[in-house]
């Protein structure tokens, strides 16, 4: 590659040893060659000028061949030219350890990938890439189309539209056009609900400078919440707040008539204010109460670091790793804990604490199950499980978080009506998407009457995926890629470790040889159990899942019962071939 990108090269050899060591003999010399040189004879801007023009991924693989080149890719300067060249409106960057590598790896791993369940066509594909956009921090998916913010605050709005094929025929295409909604932005949420037809209206917590006040001479600035109609990206309500008050994240709860905002400050405070949704689009001017949630004034020695929310629960996590739950009505109460012994109708907003064994980093809310992943990469599952969401091998309900042993180290977590679906990395550092649960109509890709246990699903997953999202009608994944946030599990202590139960393979394999036993007896008598050949193909390739195998032997093993399993089929319809 080096001597198509560079051909005066070509005639002459270059080696990497320092200039001091000397020439190499004569006799060594090939015919026609010349003398050799070293690349340290170059000056350093020149070599750092010609490695800027390589691809991201050459230069990295460069930067791995020796120390030399280790160091000058490594150098701030090329990342300088290679990010302007990327993204060449981006001119300055932020204070940080690495901020021209970082920036230039965020805009060239960032990127937008869906899959639709229904249709012909099942393939991964990409959407449009704004030019402007400085990586990929979120996205939300909305009812006609699909919204993004970058890490400098700039929300895009990407639109569905009928546009030409290369064959002449007008087809539907997804997030095929973009435009920039607004800057400044922080964070936005719409209706918390998974079906994306209730989320008509897009609520963006942004910053703005206000005019100068009467006997000043600066403006400020504020922090605000602004809502825009999702259809079309018009501002139709703003209510901004005192320039004393700074926020950081923002969620919906309740219905349309009763919407309340949960705000969550910089110190770690969640404030809260109401409005009625069906209101909005009507042009009149109303003040909203803003008022300190129960969490925080029964609780002041709380600071919430992030909140997740759906239409009638909201959790919240501490900086201690501490999680609290609000459930409003009795029925997802009940399936979330398995009784309604502490739940009080007339309070709905006393925070009720999970009971966890470590620090909890993230999580996933679904309607009436969730997710949880403690510091160590354990997952663990609570609430309803009668399409067997939870992950569990069954489908029995869970009052308590629940660990679900055969996954460890995820990267994302989500949560939907009625199925679970995980984003985890392989030994070889390839990515897979795991799912349990309903498989009706497509969600559960290969797997149509879904899964009990987390299985991989037929899902070609980019390399740089971070973040996921399930529709009714869509699967998206978000790849972009942060260097700044490195790995956050730790190793789980020896103490720890020790005494934990052993269900599977991939709890037992590295501690207890007997539990690895117990386990595969456990999987033949489950497979034995299957009243037919095809239960116990289907059976197996769940038990492959479990398995803690690299990516490329779990492909194969899938691949292998299938074509026994179509084989089988094929058997069994042919009417010349006698019963076995």
């Amino acid at each position: 590659m080096g001597e198509k990108a560079f051909p005066s090269l070509k005639r002459r050899r270059v080696k990497r040893t320092c200039p001091s060591c000397g020439p190499e003999s004569r006799g060594e010399e090939k015919k026609g060659r010349g003398n050799p040189i070293s690349v340290q004879l170059f000056p350093p801007e020149l070599v750092e000028h010609i490695i800027s023009f390589l691809p991201v991924r050459d230069v990295v693989a460069l930067g791995q061949t020796c120390r030399y080149f280790h160091e000058v890719c490594d150098a701030e300067g090329v990342w300088r030219r290679i990010c302007r060249r990327l993204s060449p409106r981006l001119r300055e960057q932020s204070s940080g350890v690495r901020p021209w590598k970082r920036a230039a790896i965020l805009n060239y791993t960032k990127g937008l990938y869906f899959q639709a369940f229904g249709g012909r066509r099942r393939c991964l594909s990409k959407s449009v890439a704004p030019l402007l956009a400085h990586g990929y921090r979120r996205f939300l998916p909305t009812k006609d189309h699909v919204f993004i913010l970058d890490y400098v605050g700039t929300l895009f709005f990407l639109k569905n539209a009928l546009v030409s094929s290369t064959l002449g025929q007008i087809q539907w295409k997804r997030a095929c056009h973009y435009v920039v909604l607004c800057r400044g932005a922080k964070d936005f949420a719409s209706d918390p609900r998974c079906d994306t037809v209730y989320r008509k209206y897009l609520y963006v917590l942004a910053t703005r400078e206000q005019p100068a006040v009467v006997g000043s001479t600066s403006s400020q600035a504020c922090d605000c919440v602004e809502v825009y109609l999702q259809s079309s990206g018009q501002r139709v309500f703003k209510m901004t707040f005192h320039h004393s008050m700074s926020f950081k994240q923002i969620v919906l709860v309740g219905q349309e008539t009763h919407r309340a905002l949960l705000l969550l400050t910089e110190e770690g405070k969640i404030y809260s204010l109401v409005v009625n949704e069906t209101q909005l689009d009507q042009p009149r001017s109303y003040t909203v109460q803003l008022a300190l949630r129960k969490v925080s004034r029964c609780l002041p020695h709380l600071r919430v670091t992030c909140m997740a929310s759906n239409q009638s629960s909201t959790l919240y996590i501490t900086d201690q790793g501490g999680v609290y739950f609000e459930v409003h009505t009795p029925g997802v109460y009940r399936d979330l804990f398995g009784t309604l012994q502490a739940f009080d109708p007339l309070d709905q907003q006393m925070p009720l604490a999970l009971s966890l064994p470590a620090k909890i980093l993230f999580c996933a809310l679904g309607y009436n199950h969730v997710g949880l992943v403690d510091e160590f990469g354990r997952i663990f599952m609570q609430g309803n499980n009668r399409y067997g969401q939870l992950g569990t091998g069954d489908k029995m309900d869970r009052g308590e978080p629940t660990q679900v042993h055969y996954l460890q180290r995820p990267i994302a977590l989500w949560c939907g009506l009625n199925h679970s679906l995980v984003l985890s990395q392989g030994l070889d550092f390839s990515k897979e998407l795991l799912g349990c649960g309903c498989g009706a109509g497509g969600r559960l890709p290969g797997w149509p009457k879904g899964s009990a246990s987390f299985v991989k699903l037929h899902v070609k997953v980019p390399l740089c995926a971070c973040s996921l999202c399930s529709t009714r009608e869509c699967l998206y994944m978000l790849a972009s890629h942060d260097i700044a946030h490195g790995p956050a599990y730790r190793d789980l202590p020896p103490s720890k470790a020790v005494g934990s139960p052993e269900p599977s393979l991939g709890a037992g394999a590295p501690q207890d040889p007997g539990g690895t036993a117990r386990a595969c007896e456990e999987y033949l008598s489950q497979i034995h159990s299957c009243p037919t050949l095809q239960d116990r193909m289907e059976k197996m390739k769940e038990i492959v899942g479990w398995m803690p195998l690299m990516a490329a032997q779990k492909d194969f093993f899938w691949e292998a019962l299938d074509m026994l399993q179509r084989a089988a089929g094929d058997v069994a319809s042919d009417p010349s071939t006698p019963e076995s």
